[in-house]
């Protein structure tokens, strides 16, 4: 049986949504009992995200294996049970530097090497090899625009894969925009005939257009854009805002999305079972109460850096029938001035939690420090991820332990207590790569911890990683002196994996990245608790607040 694929494109604009998109589909694809594979194409330079700004690229979306990927790689976890690996995120740069290893080894016997038909050959042997796993349809994003000279050995790569493996095995499906022209207070389809246009420029005609657009689009207007564009008009779909992403599979239902690519395809699939799709969305619709999330974070301007975060705190509200309302906090703007100085708890004091998230850098750290004591203090929950993890380690170690310059050999070289140091720099990795550790450790859990209630009374879970800086077990008898706990380790002892306080209501920081394993159906058990603890946290406050009220008092 030849395999099948979905190749998804997007013109006139970046940014309308092709991840979510693809995410969606595969979905629908899976609601219907079949197998799929997601893969994504990056048409920029760099070999991988790792080394990229989260100011430009947004979050770097870690797999099992500890590859580097880009975010939409996160949407595809979320959405399916696609099993992803560094096989399933190409980027320009690294196919590149695949043909170059090839070539200087004498691969190519001599030939000149070219984009066509080394680069697209190169490419089509990655889409194979992702769908060699016995997936029944491969779905294949390519990032970028049509009409960016980056993704243009991409699109000729999925060109060629039609002419190889015929219609019936292969998908167009093509992101475009119908935008509303405020001044003629009407939406117009110019700019999607003209993107379709591009894309037959080069030999690829779409089968299925998805149009982002704010409003619904009429009878008359996909009638207008089918005839322009050549496709059916049941192929011309309306991809209409949503307020929750989680809607998106069951809008795209509704259009028959599903049904056309299995059409198309040729392949016979049950009716869709989207029950516990629905249910969520009713949740995220029909909440019972909210509960504030505070997140001190150093990337605070560009939500996309937290994508993953934000998404699993989303989950583990939704999977308590509560809205989320999170409040994005720059890090440097809870530092002290002077000495002393705690004006920085009247930016804390109505949150029902605090979350401090990974990051690189000094930069904001003496506020997260801030933040992180008035959540120890004040009986706050407070969940601290990576860099929340080794910044409530220095907390402690200062103001409980009386390190007063304890720190991380990160944020000062010369500190005469690295509480948290580069384990692995000690034991002679030096390189860049080296040192960081990436993807899927085993962590052994204490009995009766916080961590081990909260994942059930599992004594070993597996997380991912990525990060360089390590607690330093040469301060653990001083700090679980004074109250701290190391709940979580690595099975040999080496790394300590989750740190919590007894006693405090919620607190809790783990080395590792438990968001990117949080689904909307399966909420990561950490998120959970943490939402939990900080919803009880809200009605403890508020029955404060009406115990003293003046009016509870007559």
């Amino acid at each position: 049986m030849s395999a099948k694929y979905v190749f998804v494109t997007g013109g006139v604009v970046s940014s309308l949504g092709k991840g979510l998109a693809a995410a969606s589909i595969g979905c629908l694809l899976e609601s219907r009992g079949l197998r799929v594979n997601m893969m994504k194409f990056d048409p920029y330079l760099n070999v991988d995200p790792g080394t990229m700004s989260p100011f430009q690229h947004g979050e770097v979306f870690v797999t099992d294996d500890g590859a580097e990927t880009d975010l939409d790689l996160g949407h595809y976890e979320r959405f399916t049970h696609a099993p992803l690996s560094r096989d399933n995120n190409l980027t320009t740069g690294r196919i590149y530097e695949q043909i170059i290893l090839k070539e200087r080894r004498g691969d190519y016997l001599g030939k000149t090497v070219q984009v066509i038909p080394h680069v697209t050959n190169e490419i089509k042997n990655a889409m194979r090899k992702v769908s060699s796993n016995g997936a029944d349809v491969t779905i294949v994003e390519i990032g970028g625009t049509v009409g960016d000279i980056e993704s243009l050995p991409f699109l000729e790569a999925i060109r060629q894969m039609r002419q190889e493996l015929g219609r019936e095995n292969t998908v167009f499906v093509h992101l475009t925009l119908i935008p509303w022209i405020a001044a003629a207070q009407e939406l117009k389809t110019k700019p999607t005939q003209h993107s379709v246009k591009e894309l037959l420029s080069i030999g690829i005609q779409a089968d299925i257009l998805l149009c982002r657009c704010d409003r619904n689009l009429s009878r008359e207007m996909k009638q207008k854009i089918a005839a322009f564009c050549n496709v059916e008009e049941r192929a011309v779909v309306a991809a209409k805002d949503v307020p929750s992403i989680y809607e998106v599979p069951l809008g795209f239902a509704q259009e028959g999305v599903d049904a056309l690519i299995l059409k198309y395809l040729h392949k016979d699939a049950p009716e869709a079972d989207l029950s516990k799709w629905k249910d969520l969305v009713d949740r995220c619709y029909h909440p019972k109460d909210e509960v504030s999330i505070a997140i001190v974070g150093k990337y605070v301007e560009y939500e996309d850096s937290y994508k993953s975060l934000k998404e699993a705190l989303t989950h583990g509200a939704i999977s308590q029938n509560l809205k989320l309302k999170i409040t994005w906090i720059e890090a440097e703007g809870l530092e002290s001035k002077s000495p002393g100085d705690r004006s920085y708890e009247s930016q804390l004091e109505d949150f029902d939690g605090i979350l401090v998230p990974g990051g690189f850098g000094k930069r904001g750290i003496e506020g997260m420090l801030n933040a992180i004591r008035y959540a120890r203090e004040k009986q706050v929950p407070y969940f601290g991820i990576c860099l929340g993890m080794q910044t409530a380690c220095i907390e402690f170690a200062r103001n409980v332990c009386g390190l007063k310059d304890a720190n991380s050999s990160e944020f000062d070289p010369a500190t005469q207590h690295r509480v948290i140091y580069k384990l692995r720099e000690l034991l002679g990795v030096e390189e860049m790569g080296g040192t960081m550790r990436l993807g899927a450790w085993t962590c052994v859990l204490q009995e009766d911890s916080l961590a081990s209630r909260a994942y059930g009374g599992a004594t070993e879970i597996s997380e991912r990683h990525r990060h360089r800086y390590e607690f330093n077990r040469e301060y653990e008898a001083l700090l679980t002196g004074g109250g701290l706990r190391l709940s979580g380790t690595t099975p040999d002892a080496t790394y300590v994996e989750i740190v919590e306080i007894p006693g405090h209501p919620y607190f809790l920081g783990c080395q590792f990245h438990p968001e990117f394993k949080s689904k909307p159906l399966e909420p990561h058990p950490l998120f959970r608790e943490f939402i939990i603890a900080s919803y009880k946290n809200r009605l403890n406050r508020a029955a404060d607040i009406v115990k003293l009220s003046p009016k509870a008092l007559v």
